[in-house]
């Protein structure tokens, strides 16, 4: 088969990227080839794949998940445009994988023209390599504020003849609402882009919902391709700081203590998935905390990487987290700095070109002996090494940084061949690499040292990261074709919006109780139906004005 699908949320967090993320398992595992695709992201979370001569290449870190999903490498054509939030309003933007330029939010929209070439150049390069192309929208295609120009939603599928499908989250509530007003500020020609919609995060008794779909497919003329139970622990890696809103699952320690691990919650926290393989081990409790007392109070404080390390230091100082840290020096407490938290620890940041900020130097933390001067251009590369005082543990990351970091003095972190990364202080720790605390050993010997340090009774788990995230890939994918009508989808990637439209399609499918069980029940498309009638929308809408 070949063809392509653009999945659109009715607002940011509806689970386009995790359905996107299932199908992309689900088509890997029928043995198509399929590269999942957003032409352009805005998040903090990044991560480095690596174009065909080994350079580095930043996207965002959802897409590596999909890509991670489909079995295949991450490249830049996967994300083209990426949006990274910095300093005093202004917005990075990275094209196909390097800085390209910063932005404001007004000059963005003006750029977004000269974009939509290399957008279409690098979609049509994967569709030519790849038998399936899964896109991902990027918060709602209804923002009318933003349609000229559009990029990611409506204004990709138009350009590229991308079939269309609509998730709606029902665990928020306002399923119906938000589907119907999301099509009605669709323009006409948007609208027939738009093959049906799945329901997010069910919850319930299907019989319940099924009125509300059978009248909603009446209403608009499309069907639901079905509903996706809740089934928690499936996020995928987070992008934005509403991740950081829900909460954090602790598993039960093996033992009789839980290590608790405080992340200072940086105004412009980046990459803050480095620490969800913590939250992995048995009877460790993450949390991500704002107040210098929960930073002083854990077992392990971590300072993380920031795309606005100056202006985060000093929201540090200004809350006191700035004290709570240097307290933990003195008391020999465990503290970990990555990237942009690393460099806090330091003696001085230097910014003589003006990359995050107008002050051209100013004083670190002072607890570790290292500083750390910013430069225009990034570094972007992956990495690997040992960590000597960790059992020699091999350990490897991705870095993503304008700044260049000088050790004067101490033990490194990590050695590689003939290299040194990263320093130790006591009981002080930094990096710039991301990513470390994926690498098992190292993860579980800073733990166990951790716990030593605390005098706390704490067990290792024993099933690798690397093993829990692939596992979560194949309970999406089953997600996918245990409750999504598959016949219909498959005619909708090939193109066939309009006969998705008009054919109603009975199939078996499960559905979720309140307790999480499924059970057995037969409901057209899916978990809705095809219903031929034509949409019901005002006149003016179906002149195509909004």
């Amino acid at each position: 088969m070949r063809g392509s699908l653009l999945v659109c949320g009715t607002h940011s967090d509806a689970g386009k990227s995790v359905i996107s993320a299932g199908l992309c398992r689900w088509l890997s595992r029928e043995g198509v080839k399929v590269a999942p695709f957003k032409a352009q992201n805005m998040a903090l979370n990044s991560y480095v794949a690596l174009d065909g001569n080994g350079e580095g290449a930043e996207i965002g870190r959802a897409q590596a998940a999909q890509a991670a999903a489909a079995g295949v490498e991450p490249e830049a054509a996967m994300n083209p445009v990426l949006l990274k939030a910095s300093a005093s309003n202004r917005t990075q933007v990275i094209v196909m994988g390097k800085a390209h330029s910063d932005a404001t939010a007004m000059s963005y929209q003006s750029m977004k023209r000269s974009l939509m070439p290399v957008v279409l150049e690098a979609f049509e390069g994967l569709r030519s390599r790849y038998d399936v192309v899964v896109c991902e929208g990027a918060g709602s295609p209804a923002e009318i504020n933003l349609r000229k120009n559009d990029l990611a939603n409506m204004g990709l599928a138009r350009v590229a003849n991308v079939p269309t499908v609509l998730v709606g989250d029902i665990d928020r509530g306002g399923l119906f609402a938000s589907i119907y007003g999301t099509m009605m500020l669709l323009s006409e020609e948007d609208r027939s882009l738009v093959g049906g919609f799945i329901v997010n995060k069910f919850r319930g008794d299907s019989a319940v919902l099924q009125p509300g779909l059978e009248e909603m497919a009446h209403l608009t003329g499309r069907p639901f391709y079905g509903t996706i139970p809740f089934s928690p622990g499936l996020e995928l890696d987070g992008e934005d700081s509403l991740a950081l809103d829900k909460p954090r699952e602790t598993k039960p320690p093996l033992s009789r203590d839980t290590i608790r691990v405080a992340v200072a919650r940086l105004p412009r926290i980046s990459n803050f998935t480095d620490f969800d393989p913590l939250s992995h081990e048995p009877g460790v409790e993450v949390r991500f905390v704002r107040s210098a007392a929960d930073l002083l109070a854990a077992d392990l404080a971590i300072l993380p990487g920031t795309k606005a390390t100056l202006e985060d230091l000093a929201w540090l100082r200004a809350v006191g987290m700035n004290r709570a840290v240097s307290e933990r020096a003195r008391r020999g407490l465990p503290t970990l700095g990555i990237c942009g938290g690393y460099q806090m620890l330091g003696e001085t940041i230097t910014d003589e070109s003006g990359v995050e900020s107008e002050d051209r130097e100013i004083a670190g933390l002072g607890l570790l002996p290292i500083e750390t001067a910013f430069e225009e251009g990034k570094i972007l590369a992956r990495s690997s090494g040992k960590a000597p005082a960790f059992g020699g543990a091999e350990v490897s990351g991705y870095e993503i940084r304008h700044g260049r970091v000088r050790r004067a003095s101490s033990e490194p972190l990590f050695l590689g061949d003939g290299f040194e990364e990263g320093c130790r202080s006591g009981n002080v720790l930094g990096t710039s690499w991301h990513g470390v605390l994926e690498s098992d050993g190292f993860r579980r010997e800073l733990l166990v040292m951790v716990a030593r340090e605390r005098g706390l009774r704490w067990v290792t788990g024993d099933e690798s990261f690397a093993a829990a995230r692939e596992a979560r890939f194949e309970r999406l994918g089953d997600l996918v074709a245990d409750n999504l009508d598959r016949d219909a989808l498959l005619r909708l990637i090939e193109g066939d919006a309009a006969h998705s439209r008009r054919q109603p399609n009975v199939s078996r499918q499960r559905t979720a109780d309140s307790e999480g069980a499924t059970r057995e029940a037969s409901s057209p498309s899916g978990n809705g139906v095809s219903v031929p009638a034509p949409p019901r929308f005002p006149a003016s809408e179906r002149k195509g004005s909004i």
